[in-house]
């Protein structure tokens, strides 16, 4: 795969698709810059090469519509701040004015696109939007990894319209870390595994059995195995129609000699509530009142020395409904683990993201993923489109 690195960008208009949806306060001020620091090394490499930066990206859920409360207006202060520059917000993503403020551009300057989502064609995978984007620019960069497994105008379509398609410092970094993880990884592989849903876990799981060699189950998703297994789990919440297939899935890592882990206690209340009252318990004596809402004492001890022999770790899903207080301890114990770990460390994105920012031992992980979706994507196996848009682009023009 091309990088930014393998082009000529001095006096070129670069589009850098990047994934600047970050979270506001209800005044509308960014409470959080990390995916907007995250993509400075590809912004400043293009300022630096002489390049005409034009960002796009995308922000909410305005559904095809213009909604004021999602304008990237934020984003462009805080990026112009963060690269000590003046970032121009233009009014739309495509159209005649864009059009004529990224032609008047002259090498150094920067544009940021108001919000891609604000036009239907974005979510569409719409060729004309695409189109119409690729006529702002002479060179296009996908640096946003978070949104490569969606078919978006921005990041597929924009692909056949552009001379010059690359990848950014981001995208490359992400790809790089989950091949050394999953295709050439030092083992012992563990894949730590949570979250509510196995059947939003399912094809990961599947693609995993023939990859690790340890997997550690945690959060509701692990209700659905143990209760696959004939434990009764009380009121905790399970998925029947997936009772055979987790059950299937331990059989077969039975077979394969992969090490499954399951909780062997958890912390339970008869309701998920801040103030709710909590007791351990273990699993085989799961009061029919209660539901498990993080893994215990015990289930921890044994998780953590589980990861302690482990040469790389990879994680995607918290252990409980860390949100509250009461059902954290799982998820902070599994990053405390990974944290103290001397293997290769990669978390996937979203809340399990979320909970190592939170922990304060962001230093201390390989690498954390700027993409909870694409993450899980490349678990199951399966291709990024804007990846694979990418490829072909550079085939076409070879």
């Amino acid at each position: 795969m091309r990088t930014i690195r393998d082009i000529e960008l001095a006096g070129k208009r670069v589009l850098i698709r990047v994934d600047f949806n970050v979270p506001l306060d209800e005044s509308g001020k960014i409470t959080d810059d990390a995916r907007i620091r995250r993509s400075l090394p590809t912004i400043e490499y293009a300022l630096a090469g002489g390049a005409r930066v034009i960002v796009a990206s995308h922000l909410g859920r305005p559904e095809g519509k213009v909604v004021p409360a999602f304008s990237l207006s934020p984003a462009a202060k805080c990026l112009g701040d963060l690269i000590g520059k003046k970032v121009v917000l233009a009014d739309d993503c495509i159209g005649d004015a864009a059009l004529a403020l990224t032609r008047a551009m002259g090498n150094g300057d920067v544009v940021m696109l108001e919000n891609l989502r604000f036009h239907a064609g974005e979510q569409k995978n719409d060729d004309e939007f695409a189109r119409n984007l690729a006529d702002l620019c002479d060179v296009y960069v996908n640096d946003a990894f978070a949104v490569s497994h969606r078919e978006n105008a921005s990041v597929v379509a924009i692909t056949r319209h552009v001379p010059d398609c690359v990848a950014g410092f981001l995208l490359k970094k992400e790809l790089d870390y989950f091949e050394q993880a999953m295709t050439h990884p030092k083992r012992p592989l563990a894949a730590v595994v949570g979250g509510a849903k196995v059947s939003s876990k399912l094809a990961a799981l599947e693609n995993m059995m023939r990859r690790v060699d340890m997997i550690l189950i945690g959060g509701a998703m692990a209700n659905t195995f143990l209760t696959g297994a004939g434990i009764n789990m009380g009121k905790s919440r399970v998925e029947p129609d997936l009772f055979d297939t987790a059950a299937h899935i331990i059989e077969t890592a039975a077979e394969k000699k992969i090490r499954l882990l399951l909780p062997e206690d958890v912390v339970a209340a008869p309701a998920l509530a801040a103030g709710a009252p909590t007791i351990v318990v273990p699993v085989s004596e799961m009061p029919a009142d209660q539901m498990a809402l993080d893994i215990g004492p015990a289930t921890i001890a044994r998780y953590a020395k589980a990861l302690a022999e482990a040469k790389t770790i990879v994680w995607n899903g918290p252990m409980g409904a860390f949100e509250l207080a009461p059902f954290a301890a799982g998820t902070d114990a599994i990053v405390r683990a990974m944290a103290d770990s001397a293997a290769l460390t990669i978390v996937g994105g979203g809340d399990t993201g979320v909970a190592v920012h939170r922990s304060g031992r962001v230093d201390d992980i390989t690498y954390i993923s700027t993409g909870g979706g694409a993450f899980l994507t490349l678990l199951e196996g399966r291709p990024l489109p804007a990846v694979a848009a990418l490829a072909d682009a550079e085939m076409k023009n070879g």
